[in-house]
């Protein structure tokens, strides 16, 4: 069982005194840090933060706790960068998913086993061939097929995802754009994996094209969902190699064994709050 923590998170403006003025604070309300994480951007001048405290060293709720650190990043030049969370409350996830299943497998089981430490709260498909091992697991799948230009789809996923208001949303090789207008509202909550072959080999059977092509590396990436297609901020990245040995299943297989351990580490992290979105890079605490 993990200590239960709150979690702040912090961006501003990089100057003298940041660091100074929150561990200040804390100290004055009697909070006992047990990690503390900083970065500066020398590019963009931007400061970033994350903070853990105990929980039971507060003398209030975290309600009362995100009011007055509210003053603090005011203070320091930011209204609205920051966060502040409890991680006694489990994060709730909602999955979206299309044929593949090894991502959702991977997830399910990590959470099963209590190494995703996540409230799944239901997994949409736009096939229904994953919905055995969801219900096995005792979560609800809703199918919802896509008919003509799916935006009738897209209402009903939006719908079931945003009764839930979940911390992320996962595309675990969801075969489906998101319409911009999600990808708005689910703004640094939507993750997806792909993988890393983009941009160079685009299009159908990407394997099979870098299995032609003799590549020596497969690999996957983890990112934030934004309306330009697989280029949001990155989350996580890996890669495995492969050799003149392996055909195009092995390359494929390798790929979705890459793809799995990515997006389990990216959501971890996002789940954690480590992840600090500026532009579109992204800092990881």
């Amino acid at each position: 069982m993990h200590e239960r923590q709150y979690v702040i998170t912090f961006g501003c403006p990089d100057r003298k005194g940041i660091v100074s003025r929150i561990s200040s604070f804390l100290a004055e309300i009697g909070g006992w840090i047990v990690e503390a994480a900083y970065h500066t951007d020398p590019d963009t001048g931007w400061f970033f933060t994350r903070q853990a405290v105990k929980a039971d060293s507060v003398p209030f709720d975290i309600d009362e706790l995100r009011a007055r650190f509210a003053g603090v990043a005011r203070s320091l030049g930011s209204e609205t960068d920051w966060s502040v969370d409890d991680t006694g409350q489990r994060p709730r996830v909602v999955i979206l998913v299309s044929k593949e299943g090894h991502c959702l497998y991977d997830l399910l089981g990590r959470v099963a086993s209590g190494e995703l430490d996540a409230d799944v709260r239901a997994v949409i498909g736009n096939h229904d061939v994953l919905s055995d091992i969801t219900q096995a697991h005792g979560i609800p799948f809703h199918h919802v097929p896509f008919d003509g230009d799916g935006a009738n789809a897209f209402d009903q996923i939006a719908k079931l995802v945003d009764e839930h208001d979940p911390h992320a949303v996962v595309l675990a090789r969801f075969m489906r754009i998101l319409p911009p207008e999600l990808c708005e509202a689910w703004a640094g909550r939507a993750i997806n994996i792909h993988h890393s072959f983009l941009p160079s080999f685009i299009g159908a059977r990407p394997y099979h094209q870098a299995y032609a092509r003799g590549v020596k590396l497969v690999g996957a990436t983890c990112h934030y969902v934004t309306p330009d297609l697989d280029a949001g901020p990155i989350i996580e990245q890996d890669v495995i190699r492969v050799d003149h040995r392996d055909t195009v299943s092995d390359m494929v297989r390798k790929g979705r064994d890459i793809e799995k351990v990515t997006l389990a580490r990216g959501l971890r992290w996002h789940l954690e709050r480590r992840v600090l979105v500026h532009g579109n890079r992204t800092v990881v605490l």
